[in-house]
């Protein structure tokens, strides 16, 4: 009887020790199965893959998790970019087969390849899970799911001695919880030699043009070094409507959520080393009208960082300008502006805050726009510019015959910056917004050419602009917000 009992104990726990056991389920499926051929592809990709230099200390990467016949090469871009040593390794993946709230763990057992066991740090997954119940332990969530798995064989490769790994899958698309788990990743990494990798592919199924159009404005979205905005420059994108577009990345959970886990642990910049499609990669398989996008880049510490923003030299100035112009006139012929995804500057497709001021003889005749960004560039420009002619209800509608005599100008905004009172204000150079109460109102920079005294300035913005009593921007309950505005507009009718 006590045998009996000894071997069902055994039993039991083999066969838990199993259930922790993630095996290889996609070797010969996604990637070769054989070790050798494993190896030799692997090798010869990263061997193709350009150096990216030895002055760039790597943070994260981003790397795709196709079929490596599709995506091999290109996700040995970011591997070729790191170091050759962690001790841990972090993969932030998207989750393709099951819907978890917030980051599903694979907390202890391994992961295995043809070319080995990783084992899972298994003190770091329980403390994750401890400082936050968005961490859960989750073998299910793995068992059937490709985006870990794949990213393994090259770190294995690449990496010159023996690691552990945190695997997490991600599908929440909760911004606020997508930034705590990113904020708590870096508390618990900070000092570690750890390496973060988010596992996601980009675009999946629209034309091969779209794809790069899509794919290269969000690696523009990447340079900015925020995670909200990426969120939002990916919800965005999606409302469009662009047919066949399905996804902007499976892995947008991921990325927003590693991102922030990146910038907390000192990353200042994303590099782009290497962006192709499914046509791209693999022609003589893959169909040019229904592609799938594929990124790699490294999120890098850098102290003096600069993130990118929109830059308005003179090409991009004068077509917003034609563009405002036009759509305007569009209107008064009875036609209706068109939304599209501009295939050519991708900078336009970038979400932007943008006010459009018509004059006549010098004095307004609309001025309307949105202060937080809303849509593209693009489009904002188009529905400001709208706007501004027919719907100021300052004024009558915009005529055919006061067209030619207007003269447009256009502010893209920066974003809002929070201030406690008025002394942060900065008179010509910062435009204003008060919040209170459900009621709010803004001045651009411009208007301290006509109101150049701060407390007039600021009376006027209250009960002109915002309805409200003119003193209210010296109550604490007011909410003051400031910002700058890049300005340009056309030369004088």
């Amino acid at each position: 009887m006590k045998n009996k009992i000894w071997f069902f104990i055994l039993a039991v726990s083999f066969s838990a020790g199993n259930a922790r056991a993630r095996e290889a389920a996609f070797a010969g499926k996604f990637y070769p199965a054989d070790k050798a051929e494993l190896t030799a592809f692997v090798d010869k990709a990263l061997a193709a893959a350009p150096a990216s230099g030895t002055d760039l200390k790597v943070v994260a990467i981003l790397a795709p998790h196709a079929g490596y016949d599709y995506s091999g090469r290109v996700a040995a871009y970011a591997y070729k970019a790191i170091a050759g040593s962690y001790d841990l390794v972090v993969i932030l993946s998207a989750a393709h087969t099951k819907q978890v709230k917030g980051a599903a763990l694979l907390a202890s057992g391994f992961y295995e390849t043809p070319l080995g066991r990783v084992p899972v740090d298994e003190k770091l997954s329980r403390e994750l899970m401890a400082a936050d119940p968005l961490f859960t332990d989750d073998p299910a969530a793995h068992q059937n799911e490709h985006a870990v798995e794949v990213q393994l064989p090259f770190l294995q490769r690449r990496l010159k001695k023996p690691f552990k790994l945190v695997a997490a899958v991600m599908n929440t698309e909760n911004l606020e919880d997508l930034l705590k788990i990113g904020r708590t990743l870096a508390l618990k990494l900070k000092g570690r030699k750890a390496l973060l990798v988010i596992s996601s592919d980009m675009s999946h199924y629209p034309e091969h043009e779209t794809a790069h159009a899509v794919d290269r404005t969000l690696a523009l979205v990447l340079q900015t070094m925020s995670a909200e905005y990426f969120r939002l420059s990916d919800k965005i994108l999606m409302s469009k409507g662009t047919p066949g577009l399905e996804t902007c990345a499976c892995g947008s959970s991921a990325i927003t959520a590693g991102l922030e886990a990146a910038k907390q642990l000192g990353a200042g910049e994303f590099v782009k080393l290497k962006y192709g499609d499914s046509y791209d990669e693999a022609p003589g398989i893959a169909e040019k009208s229904r592609v799938v996008g594929y990124l790699s880049g490294v999120f890098v510490a850098k102290a003096k960082a600069e993130p990118y923003k929109i830059k308005f030299d003179a090409g991009r100035k004068d077509l917003l300008l034609k563009t405002a112009r036009a759509v305007i006139a569009e209107v008064l012929a009875g036609s209706k502006p068109q939304a599209e995804l501009e295939k050519t500057d991708y900078a336009l497709n970038l979400p932007a805050a943008v006010f459009v001021t018509l004059t006549k003889n010098g004095a307004l005749r609309g001025c309307i726009g949105t202060v937080e960004p809303q849509m593209p560039l693009l489009d904002a420009v188009k529905y400001a510019a709208v706007s501004a002619a027919f719907s100021d209800h300052r004024f009558v509608p915009l005529t055919k015959e006061e067209l030619p005599v207007i003269k447009i100008e256009i502010s893209a905004l920066s974003r809002l910056e929070r201030i406690v009172s008025a002394k942060n204000i900065t008179p010509v150079r910062h435009g204003v917004v008060v919040r209170r109460a459900g009621s709010s109102g803004l001045f651009l920079p411009q208007v301290w050419e006509q109101i150049p005294q701060k407390e007039a300035f600021l009376s006027e913005l209250c009960s002109q602009k915002a309805g409200l009593p003119r003193d209210c921007w010296k109550d604490p309950k007011t909410e003051l917000y400031t910002f700058t505005v890049e300005a340009f507009s056309e030369k004088e009718k």
